[in-house]
């Protein structure tokens, strides 16, 4: 495992542990940069969303960020991941 899949896989692991009722819209990214990390353009997950709305907005994030390759989105996903750590600790002095 290379230094940014260790740093994906930590900020993945921390923002699972310590990030709670974020913002509908923070989550759409955190959730869009990592199904691009990890999924790339395969948007399988989404062949039927026309009763789905909650897949709509899902896709909606992921699309918006699709021309990022897997390393670019990991990068994404880890200074995003960074400063909403550093936000819930700045709360928390």
């Amino acid at each position: 495992m290379n230094t940014l899949d260790k740093e994906f896989h930590e900020a993945y692991i921390r923002i699972s542990n310590e990030a709670r009722n974020l913002a509908p819209d923070i989550m759409l990214r955190i959730y869009a940069y990592y199904k691009q990390a990890t999924n790339g353009l395969s948007h399988k997950d989404f062949l039927d969303m026309s009763t789905d709305l909650k897949k709509a907005f899902k896709f909606n994030a992921w699309t918006q960020i699709s021309h990022l390759t897997r390393e670019q989105a990991k990068e994404e996903y880890i200074k995003l991941a960074k400063q909403i750590l550093d936000d819930l600790e700045n709360e928390n002095e």
